[in-house]
Order: C-alpha cells, then sequence, then structure tokens
C-alpha cells in the first residue's frame, strides 16, 4: 500500500490533534482542515491503520497513532517550531548565573522539566576529558584533613583522609606543593593506582606521610570520572492518564537506576535523538518517549539533555528546544574550560 502525500498530511494531522487534546481523533475533526470529505478522510486512516501506523482504540472511536505512526511523524512529516524569544532570554539568564557545572544542570533540569511537565534529565560531563586545576588541602581536626580536587571542567569533588600524626599548616603547605607541582595541569584519568604508586615512590622519605593524602587524592579523581545524573520532575508522570494503572511506577523504577538512565542516553551518537516506547529497549519505557541531545565541550561530547514522558507529546516543540538547550550548555562549558 503507498504512502501517498494526503496519508503523510492525515497521519501529521492526527497526531497534533491527538497530542493536543489527548483524545482519539475522528474523521469529521480532520474534514474541515484539510479540505477533504469525512469519507475520504475515514477511508484514509482505515489504511494508516493497515499499514500499523494508527491504531483505534475501540470500536467507535476515532484513531490514535501507534508507536510506529509517532515514528514517521519524527521521521518524515514533523515540523520542528522555533523555540520562542522569551524562552531564549529566559533559559540564557538562566544560564549565566550557574558557576559550575553542577548548579548548571540543576537548574538546566529544574527549567526543563517546568516548561515541558516531563521528567527533566541531565548528565554531568564525563571526568575523563578534565584536566586538574588545583589540589586544596583543608584541616578538619587535629589528625584529619580533607583533600579538594578542582577540575578544568569546574567540578570539585572532596574526600577526608585520616593521618597517625598530628597535622599542622606547614604539613599541609608541603601536602599541596608536593601535590601539585605534580598533577596540576594533568588528566583526570591519568590518575590511576599505578600513578599514585610511582608518585610514591618517588617521595622517599616523605612517602608514609603523604600516604594517607595519596589515596584521598586517588578517590577524588576516581569520583570526578564518574558520569552524575540529575532528575527533575518525577512526580509530572502521575498526570498523564497513559501512566494510570502503575506506569508512573514502572517509569520511577528505571529512573531510579541512575547508571542504566546514563547508559541509555550516553550510549547515542552525539546529536538530538528521539526514542519511541519500545526503541528504548528497556520494558519499564514501553509506553514512554525520550527526547534528548548530547553537549559538547572543546568539540568532544561531555553529557546529554533530555525529558522522558509519554508518547504523546510534541516532538516538533521539544527536538528544537532540547537541542537549543543543549548546545548552549555545551557552549557554556566550552568557554569556562577555557577561562582556566
Amino acid at each position: 500500500m503507498e504512502l501517498t502525500g494526503r496519508k503523510l498530511k492525515i497521519l501529521a494531522a492526527v497526531v497534533d490533534a491527538y497530542v493536543e487534546t489527548g483524545e482519539p481523533v475522528g474523521s469529521k475533526a480532520l474534514a474541515m482542515d484539510l479540505g477533504v470529505s469525512s469519507a475520504t478522510i475515514r477511508n484514509e486512516m482505515a489504511d494508516l491503520s493497515e499499514m500499523g501506523l494508527l491504531e483505534q482504540p475501540h470500536t467507535s472511536a476515532g484513531r490514535i497513532p501507534s508507536q510506529r505512526g509517532y515514528r514517521l511523524y519524527v521521521d518524515r512529516v514533523m515540523e520542528q517550531k522555533p523555540v520562542p524569544q522569551a524562552e531564549r532570554l529566559y533559559l540564557g539568564s538562566l544560564l549565566q548565573t550557574a558557576g559550575d557545572p553542577d548548579r548548571l544542570l540543576e537548574s538546566v533540569s529544574q527549567a526543563l522539566a517546568l516548561m515541558t511537565r516531563f521528567v527533566a534529565v541531565s548528565t554531568t560531563p564525563a571526568g575523563g576529558m578534565a584536566k586538574v586545576s588545583a589540589v586544596q588541602f583543608v584541616q578538619t581536626s587535629r589528625r584529619s584533613a580533607m583533600i579538594l580536587l578542582l577540575s578544568s571542567t569546574r567540578t570539585i569533588k572532596t574526600r577526608v583522609f585520616h593521618c597517625d600524626f598530628d597535622l599542622s599548616p606547614e604539613i599541609l603547605r608541603i601536602f599541596f606543593r608536593t601535590v601539585n607541582e605534580k598533577v596540576a595541569g594533568m588528566p583526570v584519568s591519568e590518575i590511576t593506582p599505578a600513578f599514585i604508586q610511582s608518585f610514591a615512590a618517588s617521595l622517599g622519605e616523605m612517602t608514609l606521610l603523604m600516604s594517607s593524602a595519596l589515596m584521598a587524592l586517588l578517590e577524588v579523581a576516581q569520583a570526578s570520572m564518574e558520569t552524575g545524573v540529575r532528575l527533575n520532575g518525577q512526580m509530572n508522570l502521575l498526570f498523564y492518564p497513559e501512566f494510570e494503572g502503575g506506569g508512573a511506577r514502572r517509569v520511577m523504577d528505571f529512573l531510579g537506576r541512575p547508571q542504566e538512565l546514563a547508559d541509555l542516553l550516553l550510549g547515542q551518537p552525539p546529536r538530538v535523538h528521539v526514542l519511541i516506547g519500545r526503541e528504548t529497549r528497556q520494558p519499564e519505557l514501553c509506553d514512554s518517549s525520550v527526547v534528548f541531545a548530547r553537549y559538547s565541550i572543546g568539540g568532544d561530547s561531555a553529557g546529554a539533555i533530555g525529558v522522558i514522558g509519554p508518547t504523546r507529546m510534541d516532538y516538533a516543540r521539544l527536538v528544537p528546544g532540547v537541542e537549543y538547550l543543549s548546545r548552549m550548555v555545551g557552549n557554556l562549558l566550552t568557554e569556562w574550560m577555557k577561562e582556566d
């Protein structure tokens, strides 16, 4: 059966109407807008149903898009809606007030959840591309101190370590000078157990003095390499009839496994993506869609920003919006890295 231009136009009209109302779409509702008789539209909708692009929830009801229908709509029919100027100004002012990646991505997730009424998700920059800006030491008690690793992506990771001897400002100054002379400017990914072992061996008599500090350095470096996931708007799921009967709980169960969520988002090429229902390959998301985009820092793919909601979502608005926001985040993080 041929997928004619008229069939594509009717599919688009069904998707747009269903996204707006949440109600199955009948032929009479489309006849006036499309300038075609309701009988013709009815026949075309029947053909689209045979092709697996529309579904009929009830015998006497109108049609709704199937997941295949949404896929075809996104790939071939959808006309993207430009991001409104008011939203651009709001997002620009919001991002400029954030001072580090954690606050930036938290603000982005909050704004995205508020603007879309879906679950918003963002992942922190991949630590493998960061360099050590500086390492600081702060005494916390007589025999303990905190190490702070500041990276070129403006992340700060801390660990408290304990010593078998009394610390003093002079000892911490020695720690600071020794560590920064060795690691400042080097990639965080190169601070490995083998590196720490070699570093300790080069210290001679100071090895025992600095052993706890060096282990703490390894731990903060490893923490900097981990991908963090920010979530906002989980309660929005409860307001969609598509998620009644335990659907919202299933999605939240998946959202409670951040590593799997990060793998889903970061396992895609660096561009905007729309995964619809079963395309996610996650049983809990079989009735959900994920719209997300990877952001880059200095030309390297670093993290992702997106939304999760029912398959009935305004893809034409979300796709350009998420893409625009990810580009803004990437540009800002790139500027920060250049400043450092």
